[in-house]
């Protein structure tokens, strides 16, 4: 069993625009996956959680991905990931769910983007700042690098500043700083919300105007807009049948039936559309296993495999 950190998976250099491949094909094959809802279990210690997220994509690799929250730790969210050989059942490795949960959740994002957006799409705003979103970005500039785009940031301490910041280099990105959530919504063509927790929604039915697209990717925020939106989908539906407006949309798919021709995506310019990426075990196994293939020998064994003997205890 191969124990892959995070230095290693970084080390790799994995392109943004292979981890938009990635995900892509991941989607385009959500169909043979056997893939049960994500299992939370929180201990009673405010704002801590437990995620299990097991799947199984045949005909090579299944795991699961643990995802836990503490508040007060640095950071807050922390996750690993085990893969194994489906044939055999052999543990294949242990790999560090950091990068992965970042750049295949960005990855969607910027999918998401580029099928559901209105096609000149110029204005997004963004609402929480960290390595998501500096993914979902960083994609997202891989796809379109000569597209002038204008990038609204919600002010919070110093990181609409460092989030500009890192993507200085990019001569097609404009920043405008907004102090409020309403401001950050209005006029924006994409809205893209990588905020982990809002108690309420955060802005009024009218902020939306026709035609946005809005990616609440940790689904807080927008509960609102589930009652008005024309359409909404979602990575997948035993992930938000749960959700109290569920039986109220007034349109639902997953993306992969979109990706798959099986429902329709965005049907004319004026369409409200929302895209909820809960984040599924699908993208974070399969990413596991790329990674897993190249690392090849370059990675320390550990063996957590029985003694070979019948009777051991």
């Amino acid at each position: 069993m191969k124990a892959i950190s995070f230095d290693t998976i970084t080390g790799l250099n994995i392109s943004p625009y292979t981890c938009y491949e990635w995900v892509s094909d991941a989607i385009a094959h959500k169909a043979d996956a056997v893939l049960p809802a994500k299992t939370s279990l929180k201990p009673g210690i405010e704002g801590v959680f437990y995620n299990t997220m097991p799947v199984l994509i045949p005909p090579k690799v299944g795991g699961v991905k643990e995802v836990t929250r503490y508040p007060k730790r640095v950071p807050s969210l922390d996750s690993q990931i085990l893969l194994y050989d489906l044939q055999t059942g052999q543990d294949l490795a242990l790999l560090d769910g950091n990068w992965i949960t970042a750049m295949r959740t960005g990855a969607v994002a910027a999918h998401s983007i580029k099928l559901l957006a209105n096609p000149d799409f110029s204005t997004l705003g963004f609402i929480g700042l960290g390595n998501t979103a500096r993914a979902a970005l960083l994609v997202l500039l891989a796809l379109y690098p000569d597209r002038p785009m204008t990038v609204k940031l919600k002010k919070y301490k110093d990181q609409h500043e460092s989030f500009a910041e890192r993507f200085k280099e990019y001569a097609n990105v404009t920043f405008l700083y907004c102090d409020e959530y309403e401001d950050v919504v209005r006029e924006s063509d994409v809205v893209v919300s990588a905020a982990t927790v809002f108690e309420t929604d955060i802005c009024s039915d009218d902020c939306f105007k026709e035609g946005v697209l809005v990616v609440p990717i940790h689904t807080r925020g927008f509960t609102n807009c589930d009652l008005f939106f024309d359409k909404v989908f979602a990575d997948d539906v035993n992930h938000v049948k749960g959700f109290r407006y569920f039986s109220q949309f007034k349109s639902f798919a997953e993306v992969a039936d979109v990706v798959s021709g099986q429902k329709p995506g965005r049907e004319n310019s004026r369409e409200r559309i929302l895209a909820y990426n809960i984040g599924i075990a699908l993208h974070d196994i399969y990413f596991a296993s790329k990674i897993y293939e190249m690392c090849g020998e370059n990675c320390p064994e550990v063996n957590l495999n029985p003694p070979t003997a019948k009777f051991w205890v």
